[in-house]
């Protein structure tokens, strides 16, 4: 379309019902763009909350009170894995029947899986009881 004066841009621009927006204010002459002002401010904002969302990303680690030792190191390379990823990571330790009665053993038990993850982490959340176990959320440390 070539160079236009701005007064002949703001006539385009309210010719077609869009607006005129100034995309490079630095330059000489300015860069603008004739757009549906709204229409960009909704696709900007729907980009942000993409990216926000994938920052809080939540992984999740299955284990059991009869889990075996073999099991629980594979799942803290997973573990070790999603931390180095940037994820946060819950640790679920499910209880099933009369193991509810013995949660001394299960939070013995998250602790031992704990110590087997070798990435540097904080507690986000304490162990603490949940309906069908314990949990914690953990995240990585810099």
């Amino acid at each position: 379309m070539g160079i236009l004066i701005t007064s002949q841009a703001i006539a385009l621009a309210q010719e077609k019902g869009l607006d005129l927006v100034e995309i490079v204010p630095n330059t000489d002459p300015p860069v603008c763009k004739i757009i549906d002002f709204g229409k960009f401010k909704y696709q900007q904002a729907k980009k942000e909350k993409k990216i926000k969302h994938k920052k809080s990303d939540v992984k999740g680690i299955r284990i059991g009170l009869k889990t075996s030792p073999h099991d629980l190191e594979h799942k803290a390379k997973q573990v070790n894995k999603f931390l180095k990823q940037g994820h946060k990571i819950r640790i679920e330790l499910k209880l099933r029947g009369r193991e509810k009665a013995h949660r001394d053993l299960a939070k013995e038990k998250i602790e031992s899986f704990l110590s087997l993850i070798s990435e540097k982490f904080k507690l986000e959340q304490e162990p603490r009881k949940c309906p069908s176990g314990m949990e914690v959320i953990i995240t990585r440390t810099n």
